[in-house]
């Protein structure tokens, strides 16, 4: 895994995240919204990843813009991270239990972005925090599958609480992708397809 680094600015946000390896690459994260800087910390520290990230947006009209838009840098700067993506296993799941929530996320790095997501609708679970809808939790995490050309199917298996429900969900993402770009021992891209010339 290389490091890698994207720039976004729009008239609504302004992103720079930086992503590789523990070690590497320091974890340093500020955002201007509390459970995003919550959530990009628990993706760095289970994943096993070295992430810096400062942004800034319209949170004064709400908060959706600069998650979507930290959650589409952090997905270009994982699949520039990686590279042609040889070497690793690329598959990766996790079950994650937080209280009484149980998430199930399972990642393919295919380079076909696509995006699941089987969380029942709860009126318990309208809010994460105060200030943050449980529907952002969605909006980064497709932002990430999209921008990252990645698969990622992620279900919530029990939950009635927001938070825990909210928790179990970014671990388990951690835990998939930890498992998915773990060196797979053989050095050779995990496809029977190939690559493109």
């Amino acid at each position: 895994m290389n490091v890698g680094l994207v720039e976004r600015a729009t008239k609504e946000t302004s992103i720079r995240v930086e992503l590789g390896p523990a070690g590497r690459t320091a974890t340093r994260i500020h955002t201007p919204v509390g459970f995003l800087d919550h959530m990009l910390d628990t993706i760095a520290r289970h994943a096993g990843l070295g992430l810096a990230v400062e942004a800034t947006g319209d949170v004064h009209i709400d908060f959706h813009h600069t998650v979507e838009d930290t959650g589409l840098a952090f997905g270009e700067a994982l699949e520039k991270a990686l590279g042609d993506k040889r070497g690793i296993r690329r598959f990766g799941h996790a079950y994650v239990p937080l209280d009484e929530a149980l998430a199930r996320v399972v990642v393919d790095l295919s380079g076909r972005p696509y995006f699941a997501w089987e969380v029942p609708f709860d009126r318990e679970m309208l809010l994460v925090t105060p200030e943050f809808p449980f529907a952002l939790v969605e909006e980064f995490f497709k932002s990430v599958a999209y921008r990252g050309r990645l698969n990622l199917h992620a279900a919530l298996l029990a939950g009635r609480n927001g938070h825990h429900a909210a928790e179990a969900i970014t671990k388990a993402f951690a835990r998939a992708l930890r498992d998915a770009i773990a060196p797979s021992g053989d050095g050779e891209i995990a496809s029977t397809k190939g690559t493109l010339a």
